[in-house]
């Protein structure tokens, strides 16, 4: 029996994943390559929908690639590839683009998120018409399910819905994704503002927990990290949000239910409590930025990595274009 497909897709657009990437993604995309015939891709076209610079796009999109292979993705149990390598993801994305309505484009909130950010007269087309390339991303690969969070369900909404507009219109050609939810990680915030999500575009430097960081630095920001009054050990989001963040990351990355942290810090206060995060976090992410390290050191091996990944995507995806072209009414080649 097939295994149901999925896809999911990350951006290159820093210098490394930082610990709410690998919790709330990247991690789960390793366990889900058992069970799901999976796809997962850098996309690197979503990239350039804000002002880049493209040596600095090239080299991340390694260095993103790199990240996942090192985390665990297996090109033997899933495929890895980079977005632009398989041209059939904008070709689809504009026959979508002629099936959307201005409105329902404009309805998206991530669009009206960022592009407050950048000022609407800066903001570009392609911004406002990301929901629709990521609606071809999924449709390529007739995906069964697409891991999501809460921020994308929208964007899944809309993939579903154009999936069907072509199906009704053109003759079924889609199958129509169902969201694979992603198990809730508890939400990791900025060490230096407890009260703020982790995040590349908010976070100041010393907020974030970057997976190729060197231990050293790992170590110092977790003991510099936010604490609050008094020295007792205890989760409580409204009055300890600094310890209670940092409870979450041991609890994440070790396994171990907070109520039993809580307790086996009992008395202890803050210094042993932060010294054994840091240990943490540093032994989980020591052996992801080694791999990676070498896995950048030889550009030609990783390079081949992503060509064998891209070939096996991009023969999923020529087979679904042929058809949309076919059913759409282009003059086939002769």
């Amino acid at each position: 029996m097939a295994r149901p497909r999925v896809l999911s897709g990350i951006q290159p657009t820093a210098d490394s994943f930082h610990l709410g990437n690998y919790l709330g993604a990247v991690r789960q995309w390793v366990t889900m390559q058992e069970t799901y015939d999976a796809f997962y891709c850098v996309v690197d076209l979503h990239a350039i929908t804000v002002p880049h610079d493209p040596a600095e796009l090239r080299r991340r999109s390694r260095v993103a690639a790199a990240q996942l292979l090192a985390a665990g993705l297996d090109p033997e149990r899933c495929t890895v590839f980079v977005q632009s390598h398989v041209p059939e993801h904008a070709e689809l994305a504009w026959v979508l683009n002629c099936l959307t309505g201005m409105g329902e484009a404009g309805r998206m909130t991530q669009f009206k998120d960022k592009s407050a950010k950048q000022g609407e007269s800066a903001a570009s087309v392609g911004l406002f018409t990301y929901p629709i390339l990521q609606a071809a991303d999924i449709l390529l690969y007739q995906a069964d399910r697409v891991p999501v969070g809460a921020d994308q369900k929208q964007h899944l909404e809309l993939t579903r819905d154009l999936g069907q507009r072509f199906n009704h219109r053109f003759g079924e050609t889609f199958t129509l994704p169902q969201p694979h939810i992603l198990k809730e990680v508890e939400k990791i915030t900025d060490l230096q503002d407890p009260t703020a999500k982790m995040s590349k575009s908010s976070s100041s430097p010393q907020g974030i927990l970057d997976v190729l960081e060197a231990p050293g630095t790992l170590r110092k920001k977790v003991m510099r990290a936010v604490t609050d009054t008094g020295t007792e050990v205890l989760a409580d989001d409204e009055n300890k949000p600094g310890v209670t963040n940092l409870l979450r990351i041991q609890s994440a990355l070790t396994g171990t239910p907070i109520p039993d942290l809580e307790a086996r810090y009992a008395g202890q206060g803050y210094g042993t409590f932060k010294k054994d995060v840091a240990e943490v976090v540093v032994e989980a992410f020591t052996p992801i930025r080694e791999r990676t390290e070498k896995l950048l050191a030889n550009e030609a091996e990783l390079d081949r990595l992503l060509a064998i990944g891209a070939e096996r995507a991009g023969a999923v995806a020529r087979v679904t274009m042929a058809t949309v072209r076919d059913r759409i009414g282009f003059l086939p080649r002769a």
